[in-house]
C-alpha cells in the first residue's frame, strides 16, 4: 500500500500541475511544488541554553534550539529543550513568586484557580473582567479576581473531546457601545451519509483516546450580546468551517480528528475578524483550496467575505481564505504599531514556527517543515526555503509546543518594548528579540521554575501580563516587575 506522505507528494504534483498557470499570474501559491497530534498535552522540560553559533545550516537562519545547531543570524540563543515527553506539570502552589529573567526580576500571583482547561482570555473595556473559555465546554468571567460560579450562557452545543470544545474569545472593536463578544468552538456536525460499512471504516478512526466515539466536526464562530451578568443574548453562528471531519468513514489521517483545531481569533484596526484553522491531523487539507482547514480566514465582523480577500473569484478556492499551508495556527496577534498579522504554529516533531501573516501567502505545510514526520521520515518535499513558499520568522527543532503570542509595548517593563513573547506549553514563556531589520536576534525563556503549560498570553491595560495554565484544574496567573 502507498504510504500517505507519497499519497500526499502524489496528489501535490498532480495539482501543481493544474494550477501552474495560476501560480505564475498571482503570485500566490496553490500547489507551487508539485503522533500523536501537534499540541498533544504531553510535553517535556526544557531550559533555555545558548544554541552552537556558526552552524547555520538553514537557508533562513532562523531557527533556534540544539538539533543541527541552528542559530539565530546574530548568533541566536535557542531553548534546547520542549520535547514531549510525558508527565503532567506539577501542582501550582499558592505563591506569589519572584523569578528571575534575564533583563530583571518578575513577581508572579496567582488571580485564580479552579478553571477547567483554559484556553483563550480577554480583558473587558471599562472593569477588572475577565472572559475566560474553558475547553471543557463553558465561558466564565473572572470579576476583579474572584471566578463568578456560574458560567455565561446559553452557549451552541460544543462538541467536547480531544482538543475540541470552547476554544478563543474576542470582543468587537466597538464593544464598549454594541456589547458583542466572539467566541469560537468545535461544532458537533451529522455523520457522513450513508455511514460507511464496518468492514470499510479506515482502521483508527470512531475513537478518541479511550474517550466516546469520535463524531464528525468542524470549527463554528459565534458571536452573542452580553450585558455584564450571566446570560447571553442574541447567540447565533456567524461562520461554520467547511471542514466537517471526524468520526466513523473519516479519512485516516496522523492522528486522530479530535486534534490540531487551531482556531484563534483576532481583529484588526479595520474591524476584520481572523480565525485560524488547523489541519484536523489530516496534512491533505492545508493544501486543500476547498476546505477550510490548515488556513487562516478573514471575515467581516457578521461572518460575510470581505471584498479585498485575496482569493476572491479564484476557481475552486473558499472565499475566507486569507493564507493556506498551516498545521496547527494556536497564536494569533495584530502588531500594535505595525498593524502586521502574526502566528504561531505547531510542527509535527519539531518544526514548530512564528510566522508573519501576509495575504495570499501559502505557508507550506505539509510540503515542507523544519520538523519531521513522527516516524523520522522527512516531511513533504523537505525543509523550508522552496520557490513560492513562506518560510518562517522563527522555527524550533526541537518542539517548543507554542501556545498564543503578542507584541509587548505596556509600560511595566520598558525593557521588553517590542519583544515578541510566546506561551508555550514546553513550561515557559518565550522572549525573542529583533533587529531593525526585523530579523531575529536573541531568545530567553523564563517562568520555567514554576514548570506549567501555558496555553494563553495576554497583556493587561496596565502593563501587566496574563498566562492561562493549559491543564484541568488551570489557573490565571499575573506577572509584574518584582519590587
Amino acid at each position: 500500500m502507498t504510504s500517505y506522505p507519497a499519497r500526499l507528494l502524489a496528489a501535490a504534483a498532480l495539482s501543481a500541475a493544474l494550477v501552474f498557470t495560476f501560480v505564475l499570474t498571482t503570485e500566490t501559491v496553490t500547489a507551487a511544488l508539485a503522533e500523536a497530534p501537534a499540541d498533544t498535552p504531553q510535553d517535556g522540560r526544557g531550559a533555555a541554553t545558548p544554541a552552537p553559533a556558526g552552524q547555520d545550516g538553514v537557508v533562513t537562519g532562523r531557527g533556534f534550539g540544539q538539533d543541527g545547531g541552528r542559530a539565530g543570524r546574530a548568533g541566536g540563543r535557542g531553548g534546547a529543550g520542549g520535547g514531549r515527553g510525558r508527565g503532567a506539570p506539577p501542582e501550582l502552589g499558592d505563591g506569589p513568586w519572584d523569578l528571575d529573567t534575564e533583563l530583571g526580576r518578575v513577581h508572579v500571583t496567582v488571580v485564580t484557580k479552579g478553571l477547567d482547561t483554559p484556553w483563550g482570555m480577554v480583558f473587558v473595556p471599562g472593569s477588572n473582567d475577565v472572559l475566560v473559555t474553558e475547553r471543557a465546554g463553558r465561558l466564565r468571567v473572572v470579576r476583579d479576581g474572584t471566578l463568578d460560579p456560574t458560567p455565561l450562557g446559553p452557549l451552541p452545543d460544543v462538541y467536547v473531546a480531544g482538543l475540541g470544545g470552547m476554544l478563543d474569545v474576542a470582543l468587537h472593536p466597538d464593544f464598549a457601545s454594541n456589547r458583542l463578544i466572539y467566541f469560537a468552538y468545535s461544532k458537533p456536525g451529522p455523520p457522513l451519509q450513508p455511514p460507511p460499512p464496518p468492514s470499510e471504516a479506515p482502521a483508527g478512526r470512531g475513537r478518541g483516546r479511550g474517550g466516546p466515539p469520535e463524531q464528525r466536526a468542524t470549527v463554528g464562530v459565534a458571536r452573542a450580546r452580553w450585558d455584564g451578568g450571566s446570560a447571553l443574548a442574541d447567540v447565533e453562528d456567524i461562520f461554520v468551517a467547511d471542514a466537517y471531519h471526524g468520526g466513523p468513514g473519516a479519512l485516516a489521517g496522523i492522528g486522530p480528528a479530535t486534534g490540531s483545531y487551531g482556531t484563534r481569533l483576532a481583529f484588526d484596526g479595520d474591524g476584520h475578524l481572523f480565525v485560524t484553522m488547523g489541519d484536523r491531523n489530516y496534512p491533505d487539507f492545508s493544501q486543500d483550496p476547498a476546505s477550510h482547514a490548515g488556513k487562516i480566514l478573514r471575515l467581516r465582523d457578521d461572518g460575510s467575505v470581505p471584498d479585498d480577500n485575496p482569493f476572491i473569484g479564484t476557481p475552486g478556492y473558499k472565499p475566507e481564505i486569507y493564507t493556506l499551508g498551516h498545521r496547527n495556527p494556536l497564536g494569533l496577534t495584530i502588531h500594535p504599531t505595525t498593524g502586521e498579522l502574526w502566528s504561531s504554529e505547531f510542527g509535527p516533531r519539531g518544526g514548530d514556527e512564528v510566522n508573519r501573516i501576509l495575504p495570499g501567502k501559502n505557508y507550506g505545510w505539509y510540503l515542507v517543515s523544519q520538523g519531521m514526520n513522527y516516524d523520522d521520515t522527512p516531511v513533504g518535499l523537505g525543509t523550508n526555503s522552496k520557490p513560492y513558499l513562506e518560510d518562517p520568522v522563527l522555527f524550533w527543532v526541537p518542539s517548543i509546543q507554542p501556545g498564543n503570542i503578542l507584541f509587548y509595548f505596556g509600560e511595566q517593563f520598558p525593557q521588553w518594548r517590542g519583544n515578541l513573547l510566546m506561551a508555550t506549553m514546553s513550561r515557559s514563556v518565550m522572549r525573542a528579540t529583533f533587529d531593525a531589520d526585523g530579523n531575529p536576534v536573541a531568545q530567553e525563556r523564563f517562568l520555567t521554575e514554576l514548570g506549567q503549560r501555558f496555553r494563553d498570553i495576554r497583556v493587561a491595560r496596565d502593563g501587566s501580563l496574563y498566562l492561562l495554565t493549559d491543564v484541568a484544574t488551570g489557573a490565571m496567573l499575573r506577572v509584574t516587575p518584582a519590587r
